[in-house]
């Protein structure tokens, strides 16, 4: 869905009203504000082993990492990539791809924004400021200052409502109709659950409580696929699905005693990603699965390994924990806990090196790889410069052209 935004009213109109409860009047968005822009800190760097193309954000000299990797961290038309800076005027930043300069991204009142992701269809970020939950529209100029060029950035809010207990990323439907959050004490409620939210009117409702004797995990996420299906995790099982029509989380996958199931990801086709594997910790393998919803079949992608005299170290070197697909379905991208970043074909599963060694094992920031909106970069936290900074590795046009020419079953007759 493309939303038309009519000329900025001089008052934002703040909606906490449920759906349903009756008209609800549409947010506009206010006045706009200009964002502060600061100059490039980039660095381009060639993996010695893969020739990937490297891109460090920033130098690392404070804490800035990627958005969580399910998230949508690219602007809709690819022109800012969100991250987050633990630097003074940091919180919320983006990075200017024609320029390579970072933006601060703020509320219109100058208060930190948390729990974003980039809008799917438009030139906005949705985001809690304090109880609010507000699309902030940016609109970047780009012009010559000397003989650089620098960009000009302003905003405009859009107030959708207010929840409190809002504890876990937004997350924004594959038709742009809903976000949805999850809370363990949504406005004061003594249980955990999930909320939905119109991003058109601003209305929003309580979707569903979590089931009796299971456990709140958050890491709440729309299929990429289906507009009225989502995810959320739980324990003693981690995966639960709620389809929105009717209200009911379910769980498509019973894992068996001490079975590893984590960090799910939805795919194309309805398919719900997880890393996991059966021998327990500290030295557990790690498989990237696939299981499709519609059929119940799970696949291994990506496999782990485990032998006996392993030391975690060493096993952790070969297993995997955070696993993103591309939204075209060509690429999977997997990390480990020694920071390699790892393609796996989405035809094939055949695995390919991306770019490797950008975490020390046993401490650091997980990379926690993610996507960009055209399958041609990966997002992910680096630990190559020294600090945490974010890295975008771009996959070889080679790789590409050889991929785009792949010819299995029926299609290779």
């Amino acid at each position: 869905m493309c939303v038309t935004w009519i000329s900025p009213l001089p008052l934002t109109v703040t909606v906490a009203v449920a759906l349903g409860a009756g008209p609800v009047p549409t947010p506009t968005p206010g006045a706009p504000y200009a964002l502060e822009v600061s100059p490039r800190e980039d660095v381009a760097r060639t993996d010695p082993e893969t020739g990937a193309e490297l891109r460090f954000l920033t130098r690392g000299e404070h804490r800035d990492t990627n958005l969580y990797f399910h998230q949508r961290s690219w602007l809709a038309d690819s022109s800012l990539v969100f991250f987050f800076s633990s630097r003074p005027a940091g919180g919320l930043m983006a990075y200017v791809v024609a320029t390579g300069e970072l933006v601060r991204i703020t509320a219109a009142d100058g208060s930190a924004l948390r729990h974003p992701t980039a809008a799917r269809h438009r030139n906005s970020v949705f985001a809690l400021a304090g109880d609010r939950v507000v699309e902030i529209q940016l609109t970047l100029t780009v012009g010559p200052v000397g003989a650089e060029p620098r960009t000009a950035v302003m905003a405009q809010e859009r107030v959708l409502c207010t929840v409190r207990g809002i504890d876990v990323y937004l997350n924004e439907s594959c038709d742009g109709r809903h976000l949805a959050a999850g809370g363990r004490a949504l406005e004061g409620s003594t249980r955990p659950g999930l909320v939905l939210i119109d991003t058109t009117t601003g209305g929003w409702r309580r979707l569903c409580d979590l089931p009796e004797g299971v456990e709140y995990h958050g890491h709440v996420q729309w299929s990429l696929t289906h507009p009225h299906w989502l995810s959320f995790a739980g324990a003693p099982h981690r995966l639960w699905v709620v389809d929105i029509r009717d209200g009911r989380p379910w769980c498509p996958y019973r894992e068996q005693r001490d079975e590893l199931v984590t960090h799910e990801f939805w795919w194309v086709n309805d398919q719900l990603l997880f890393c996991g594997g059966f021998h327990p910790k500290p030295t557990e393998d790690s498989h990237i699965k696939a299981i499709d919803l519609r059929s119940g079949i799970v696949r291994v992608i990506g496999v782990g390994s485990w032998w006996p005299d392993a030391t975690p170290a060493e096993v952790a070197r070969r297993n995997w924990w955070h696993a993103a697909g591309s939204e075209d379905g060509r690429w999977i991208a997997a990390d480990n806990w020694h920071g390699d970043i790892v393609l796996f074909e989405g035809k094939t599963t055949r695995p390919r090196l991306l770019t490797g060694g950008h975490r020390t094992y046993g401490g650091g920031t997980h990379p926690e790889v993610g996507w960009d909106r055209r399958g041609e970069q990966v997002v992910f936290a680096s630990h190559k410069l020294g600090g945490v900074t974010v890295c975008i590795a771009t996959i070889p046009e080679r790789w590409q052209a050889e991929l785009s020419g792949v010819r299995v079953g029926l299609e290779a007759k």
